[in-house]
């Protein structure tokens, strides 16, 4: 469907030329407009399936390197210097109680937004893992949590989900287009 929709506007001109030289022309020269419109669009699709080959095989590449290096265990000193950064005096994960654990997720996603646009894919990595940590204590205490605060963690969890995202997909565009 979305190849036909690609091809419309060049089937519109073959057709709209068809219909223009058919009262002054004859059959055998129409015949021969429409093969050249024909091999127009032939080759208008093989170009089109050549750089959809190309980009599946960028964004194959891409996806076995994302893999590979998420099969990589992280640094545990790398991982609690990151937790320092981010969560500053929040950084003990597993002591925080439905009073702070508000405030923390606060420091956290003002952290990201701070330092993401400079993250590597390894830098999203530790992030996620520290987002990890701070949702699973959530979830231990949340019925502890008032309501205002528990909505303003899902809202800042959500942030954080869509930043990370977004390099994702940033990282992908950017890998397809490479020569």
């Amino acid at each position: 469907m979305k190849l036909l929709s690609f091809f419309q506007p060049l089937i519109v001109t073959c057709l709209g030329a068809l219909a223009l030289t058919a009262c002054d022309s004859t059959p055998r020269e129409r015949q021969e407009i429409v093969r050249e419109e024909a091999r127009k669009l032939d080759t208008a699709a093989n170009r089109a399936a050549a750089k959809l080959r190309v980009a599946g095989r960028r964004a194959a590449r891409f996806d076995s390197a994302s893999r590979a290096r998420s099969r990589q265990p992280l640094n545990e000193k790398a991982t609690a210097t990151f937790t320092n950064q981010l969560l500053g005096r929040y950084a003990a994960i597993e002591e925080l109680t439905p009073t702070t654990i508000e405030p923390a997720f606060v420091q956290f996603m003002q952290q990201v937004r701070a330092r993401h646009r400079q993250w590597t894919q390894r830098d999203w990595d530790y992030a996620t893992v520290i987002s990890r940590r701070l949702n699973a204590q959530f979830r231990a205490i949340r019925l502890d949590i008032k309501g205002r605060d528990e909505l303003h963690i899902r809202a800042l969890q959500t942030e954080f989900t869509a930043l990370e995202t977004r390099r994702d997909v940033k990282d992908l565009g950017e890998a397809v287009k490479q020569p």
